[in-house]
């Protein structure tokens, strides 16, 4: 299945869905602790928070874990935006923050263009966070594009 049937899928469940999809997709899913690109200890989809190597997770732990840390990313996408988001925005926005992080998205030239009312050019900040460790990845590249296209709907 593409990821573009996942989203479509995933929009009957709302942003909560959408964000899901893209962040399982990209994400993956590991049900036993490995270390990211940038050697950070990771399992289920991304998640590593408290995690370190040996761990391992159930499916359903790891469903528990992604619905967890969705929620927060989500949750930090509706403190830091001060404008009402389209679904498909919010949930380009709360998979972005959901690999960043907060912090990173708080202090972003993305979210001072978003707030400023630059959509456009907020969803074209997307594009330039493609690095990990110092290095250009691949599938952030990817990513951030997925993202980009989902951010820019009906621009």
């Amino acid at each position: 299945m593409s990821l573009r049937n996942k989203i479509a899928i995933g929009a009957l469940t709302g942003v909560l869905g959408m964000t899901g999809a893209l962040v399982s997709w990209f994400e993956g899913r590991s049900l036993v602790a490995y270390l990211d690109p940038v050697g950070i200890p990771t399992i289920c989809e991304g998640v590593t928070l408290g995690v370190k190597l040996g761990d391992q997770a159930t499916p359903a732990q790891c469903d528990q874990l992604l619905l967890r840390e969705l929620r927060i990313a989500l949750t930090a996408v509706d403190r830091q935006v001060r404008m009402p988001l389209p679904d498909t925005r919010r949930a380009a926005l709360g998979s972005f923050v959901y690999n960043v992080g907060e912090r990173q998205f708080s202090s972003s030239t993305l979210l001072r263009l978003l707030n400023s009312g630059d959509v456009r050019g907020a969803c074209a900040q997307l594009s330039r966070w493609v690095y990990a460790g110092g290095k250009q990845l691949a599938g952030l590249v990817h990513r951030r594009a997925a993202e980009r296209e989902l951010c820019e709907v009906g621009l």
